[in-house]
């Protein structure tokens, strides 16, 4: 269904968006809109970019892991959550149409953007955490889960955020556990979408490979440069996620 021209155009997408994503999420603003003009039906394009977006996910939880930002182990139970969360979004998106939330997250990624010009200092360090582990777990697994299966855009950021403001992480740590999350909402929705054939195994292969060196590259990146590179990039990835679901609300 792709030409084969396209291919390497897509590898490059998926490298640039891997690379970002690993630092402060937003590579689907990126790998959708290239798949999309691939003129692939929407339900390929989402099923596809689930397939790539898996191995930069999990790429870069790897990276973080074996640097120490994240200890995989601590994860096992919002992974879990997050899996059931995403499952069940990805069934609810079949028989509802996310108008709503296309309208209100907008609204919620300029609340975080505002909170992090005003608290200038917020994810420097690591901090006293203001809910229990087990309840902010539940929460926010079966939450941001469902809602990165339902529709996804902004989820990195809101589990960034949410680690960083709920739990005291620090801006690297905080991504290290957010890109572990991303990877368990990405494989849960791609089994659906796979289940119901609606995934190319070829663009989505290719793509794969650009992710995984993108998602490497911007891992290290984060580890050696810390958290005052990650807060500017993460400011403009949630000013580009807010625009681009504005002018999305705007044309429907």
């Amino acid at each position: 269904m792709i030409e084969l021209w396209l291919l390497p155009v897509l590898f490059l997408a998926a490298l640039v968006a891997g690379f970002v994503d690993a630092i402060a999420g937003g590579g689907g603003l990126i790998t959708i809109p290239a798949l999309l003009a691939c003129g692939l039906p929407p339900q390929y394009v989402l099923g596809t970019n689930k397939l790539q977006a898996s191995f930069g996910s999990g790429g870069a939880a790897w990276h973080y892991a074996q640097a120490g930002a994240v200890r995989l182990a601590d994860c096992l139970r919002p992974f879990v959550f997050c899996l059931i969360g995403a499952a069940a979004g990805a069934i609810t998106v079949q028989f509802l149409e996310p108008a709503l939330l296309r309208k209100a997250i907008p609204l919620l990624l300029i609340a975080v953007g505002l909170y992090l010009l005003f608290q200038p200092r917020v994810g420097e360090t690591d901090l006293h955490p203001r809910m229990p582990a087990g309840g902010f777990d539940c929460l926010f697994g079966l939450g941001l889960g469902f809602y990165d299966g339902f529709f996804g855009p902004g989820t990195g950021t809101f589990w960034t955020i949410a680690y960083v403001v709920l739990q005291g992480y620090n801006f690297t740590r905080a991504t290290a556990h957010t890109k572990v999350m991303n990877f368990a909402s990405n494989i849960s929705a791609l089994a659906l979408f796979a289940a119901g054939g609606k995934v190319l195994l070829l663009p989505g292969l290719v793509m794969a490979s650009g992710q995984l060196l993108g998602a490497q590259l911007g891992a290290r990146m984060v580890m050696a440069r810390g958290t005052r590179f990650i807060r500017p990039v993460f400011l403009m990835v949630v000013l580009a996620i807010t625009l681009k679901l504005l002018v999305d609300s705007w044309r429907a």
